[in-house]
């Protein structure tokens, strides 16, 4: 399948840094795709401690499984990631697929077997040829790279339509360090966990259970608040490996203010990969935010945010650069979330449409359609019921995405 650049997609790949610990390898194996790689490779030292957060959907693909087992260890060597064939719902084959890679990946990395992380995207159900995979390895080994980031990157798309990544630098107790991520994902995106396959990467120095709570902390801030489509993925998994190699002062503590800085730089890459995956939704060729205000909750306001963002109505409307407000208003009562019909106010790029239960006397259409017209598009709902707040991105839905996903297996 041949699909052209998302029109939301940034200008290039971001100058990928060398991080001290970290090299990459991508080849291709020849089990879905022709002229392009499709398994990567990424070795990591000694020294790497790792976190990870996985898909709460209920079928869970096997390398999932894999990773949360391993995951207490907190160490890890090796990632080894394959595009085009998900590695789901195949019962012990899948299983041993996963272990026989992870096997091989240890010989090759002089590691065991349990510090290698596996993780597979692409069509659910079909059987993995295993050997594609642990014959290719050998090659890539011997290709590791510190230089290979952005074809890694490449390697673990699917129907994706640009390779998505982003770097920040961060200072650790006066030591500057790297974070550098790279993610994978346009559709089957919804925000239970979630996001699709993302693997962050940094030389600093910080403890695996302090790493852990990093990444949870932000995922919730960042992959939790994308959607697509609203499917939840069977294979979602973000990783984020800290091979140490900075020297940094540690700390055993998340709320020690020496991690401010990490935790900024954490967000921002985390926060700018998953508005990525907004920007390459299947078909999309708008990107959305949705902001709400005035909830019950914050939690409250997350699901109104989600339920607008999610609304195949509201979505399409947006598509044809339709500001069909009404939908928004639909979309906020079925969330079955408390809002105040009678005090509610909606804006579309910061012009007040509806205010008080009614649409606004000041509001006239013609006001917002060049906005309606424009590649970003803001909606904001203040629902008046208390002093929780959220927001979610996401992205229209077009004709494009029923092609895409029509024709995915062909």
């Amino acid at each position: 399948m041949s699909l052209k650049p998302s029109p939301l997609a940034p200008a290039a790949f971001p100058d990928f840094p060398e991080i001290k610990g970290v090299r990459f390898a991508a080849g291709n194996s020849g089990m879905r795709y022709k002229g392009r790689d499709d398994v990567m490779l990424a070795e990591f030292s000694d020294r790497t401690t790792v976190a990870g957060v996985f898909t709460k959907n209920s079928m869970p693909g096997a390398p999932v499984d894999w990773d949360r087992e391993i995951l207490s260890t907190g160490t890890a060597r090796g990632l080894v990631v394959n595009a085009g064939i998900a590695n789901v719902f195949t019962g012990t084959a899948g299983r041993k697929t996963v272990e026989e890679t992870a096997t091989t990946t240890a010989g090759l990395l002089n590691a065991k077997p349990e510090q290698i992380y596996i993780a597979s995207t692409g069509v659910i159900g079909e059987p993995v040829p295993t050997e594609k995979i642990t014959e290719l390895l050998p090659r890539l080994a011997e290709d590791l790279s510190s230089a290979a980031g952005e074809a890694a990157a490449k390697a673990i798309m699917t129907t994706d339509t640009f390779a998505k990544g982003a770097v920040a630098r961060a200072t650790i107790g006066g030591k500057k360090v790297w974070l550098a991520g790279f993610a994978k994902g346009s559709g089957m995106i919804a925000p239970d966990m979630a996001t699709m396959l993302a693997f962050l990467f940094t030389d600093a120095v910080i403890p695996a259970d302090v790493l852990q709570e990093l990444l949870s902390e932000a995922n919730e801030k960042s992959f939790n608040c994308v959607t697509v489509d609203s499917d939840t993925s069977t294979s979602d998994t973000v990783i984020l490996f800290a091979t140490g190699a900075a020297e940094n002062d540690s700390s055993q503590q998340t709320a020690n203010p020496l991690l401010d800085d990490f935790k900024r730089a954490l967000l921002e890459i985390m926060t700018d990969l998953a508005q990525q995956v907004a920007r390459d939704g299947e078909g999309a060729s708008k990107f959305i935010t949705v902001k709400v205000s005035g909830a019950a909750s914050d939690a409250s306001a997350k699901t109104i945010a989600l339920a607008i963002a999610n609304s195949p109505l509201v979505k399409t409307a947006i598509a044809g650069e339709d500001a069909n407000w009404g939908r928004v208003v639909m979309a906020v009562g079925k969330s079955g979330e408390k809002a105040d019909r009678d005090k509610m106010n909606l804006r579309m790029g910061g012009i007040l449409i509806a205010e008080n239960g009614v649409r606004a006397p000041s509001y006239r259409e013609a006001d917002v359609m060049p906005h309606m017209q424009g590649k970003e598009i803001l909606i904001e709902v203040d629902v008046a019921v208390g002093k929780g707040s959220a927001f979610a991105w996401t992205c229209d839905l077009t004709h494009g995405y029923i092609e895409i996903n029509a024709d995915y297996r062909s």
